[in-house]
């Protein structure tokens, strides 16, 4: 994208500061309708209204709150660490919205086409963890330095399975640039790697079932990453009041949600990248180019949020041994069964 800009407006900063700030043409608007969507799912969950009166069926009413966020004081607690109380909710937001850069949109969009794209993504996203460390024992509050403590956990231990997922979608297409590994998949359905990948059908056949295991526990271990139920055992209200964001108000609070949506949809654009084709279309070469390339990612994505939302109105909250027992005593051997079949089969 920014070879790109370049042709048109030259090599200066304003080039890149353009290219920085596309993906948050992106996430404001895409947040404001999670909000909506995540109110309205669960209203119908719980059998209930939701959002009515703001607006045509309460569509205007994320805005609504993000005007009255902006107009709250931003209260510091008199104990904080009024700097590091700052720049924590930031500092998460960084490191989510960094991720984006690397992210294909379509195959005539992508911020940075950076070689290590996967890796890029997974060293990025470890910004979150010392933005929630940092809130956490900033804010002087036990409640949330304790839910600082739950994240950092969580998260540190989901990250060996996302890494151990992530293995497994390069080694099949041989590359850690995610818009060749899209374009890999382009073709049709039956090429995403969820379904075995473009790979002649004896090993086709072979390799199935343990893409789609591995497509399941990226797709959870992601849940995790983002602190969602039911392992956000990081915000868990009836036992940590909000967490380690308890202290935070206005503006400040609204970042720290604006980035977890920001998160789920990068979740599951990291999901659909490696596992469901990415940009390309489901129906081979109809229906493709750039722009039906974007709206197919967004739909892919989009249902990932559905899910996200759907899981947390239905599913109870785990507790801390069940959490770390699924991750390393479920996941990680499962993934590692995975990664030595599919080595095996790609080998022979």
């Amino acid at each position: 994208m920014i070879e790109l800009l370049k042709s048109f407006l030259g090599d200066s900063l304003f080039v890149y500061l353009i290219a920085a700030a596309l993906p948050m043409l992106f996430i404001l608007p895409y947040a404001l309708v999670a909000v909506l969507l995540e109110m309205k799912m669960a209203a119908h969950i719980q059998d209930r209204l939701a959002y009515m009166y703001t607006g045509w069926h309460g569509v205007l009413q994320p805005v609504a709150d993000i005007l009255k966020l902006l107009q709250k004081e931003n209260t510091v607690p008199h104990v904080a660490d009024k700097f590091l109380f700052a720049l924590a909710p930031y500092l998460i937001f960084i490191g989510t919205y960094a991720g984006f850069a690397a992210i294909p949109f379509s195959s005539a969009y992508i911020g940075s086409n950076i070689d290590l794209g996967v890796f890029y993504i997974v060293a990025v996203s470890s910004l979150v963890v010392i933005g929630i460390i940092m809130a956490g024992w900033a804010s002087n509050n036990k409640w949330s330095l304790f839910g600082a403590m739950r994240s950092a956990a969580q998260i540190v231990s989901y990250e060996v399975p996302t890494a151990l997922a992530l293995v497994v979608a390069v080694m099949i297409t041989g590359s850690l640039n995610l818009q060749d590994i899209a374009k890999f998949q382009a073709g049709g359905i039956q090429n995403w790697l969820v379904f075995g990948g473009p790979l002649p059908l004896l090993q086709k056949i072979l390799i199935m079932p343990f893409t789609f295991i591995t497509f399941i526990i990226l797709f959870l271990a992601g849940i995790a990453e983002v602190n969602r139920t039911p392992f956000d055992l990081a915000e868990a209200e009836s036992e940590l009041v909000q967490g380690y964001n308890t202290e935070y108000s206005g503006m400040k609070f609204a970042i720290f949600y604006l980035a977890e949506y920001a998160n789920m949809f990068l979740v599951s654009a990291i999901v659909v990248t490696l596992f469901l084709g990415g940009w390309a279309s489901p129906f081979g070469n109809a229906l493709s180019g750039p722009l039906w390339g974007f709206f197919w990612f967004v739909a892919k994505g989009m249902f990932f949020i559905f899910v996200q939302i759907w899981i947390r109105w239905t599913l109870p909250r785990l507790r801390v041994d069940q959490l770390m027992y699924t991750s390393w005593k479920v996941m990680t051997p499962f993934l590692f069964v995975c990664i030595f079949a599919i080595g095996l089969i790609l080998v022979l």
